[in-house]
């Protein structure tokens, strides 16, 4: 639709009668300046739903009012924390933290021995039995139990880790941990 002279002289005029309505609904003049030209840039979009003829002040009133109300109801789910204070006292992690845990993890994995870093795999991540993990290997199941036992305390130490609780807590932590052992430095 294209747009006449006379309907965006319409638009300007309309503007000051905006501008106090705003500022009696939020009482305040910056927000109301906003406020105004939020709702003559969604006005200005659907100028096409405009019925030529009709109220356009009523019109766009509406479009300010509901803007408004939108915001209002936005605003009352949101806290204001400029200086950072209430963030800071969030005690859930970031996500990503368990991401680069991954990434630490794998890195150090990729260290152990081969027979160390399948033991472990198949006992800790995999969830099989010493038995089940020794047949696997084609090897003795105090042979696993030792593997595991070593690849454990040499994932720690390479990872820098003093007990479990530093990497414990998120499911990629919890699958390198067996039955629930500390780790123990031999």
């Amino acid at each position: 639709m294209k747009i006449s002279s006379d309907l965006k002289s319409r638009l300007i005029e309309a503007m000051p009668n905006l501008r106090a309505f705003a500022i009696s609904l939020c009482g305040n003049a910056d927000r109301a300046d906003d406020l105004v030209q939020e709702t003559l840039v969604k006005a200005w979009h659907k100028i096409d739903s405009f019925e030529d003829g009709t109220n356009l002040k009523a019109w766009l009133f509406t479009i300010l009012r509901n803007t408004y109300f939108s915001q209002y109801r936005k605003g009352r789910r949101e806290i204001a924390d400029a200086d950072g204070e209430f963030s800071s006292r969030l005690s859930v992690q970031p996500q990503q933290q368990s991401h680069i845990d991954l990434q630490d993890l794998s890195a150090a994995l990729n260290e152990l021995p081969d027979d160390q870093r399948e033991a472990l795999i198949l006992v800790a991540a995999e969830g099989f039995s010493y038995e089940q993990a020794a047949e696997i290997s084609e090897c003795a199941v105090g042979t696993i139990k030792s593997r595991v036992s070593r690849a454990r305390v040499r994932l720690a130490e390479i990872m820098q880790l003093e007990d479990w609780e530093d990497f414990a807590g998120d499911r990629y932590g919890d699958a390198v941990r067996v039955s629930g052992d500390p780790v123990t430095r031999g």
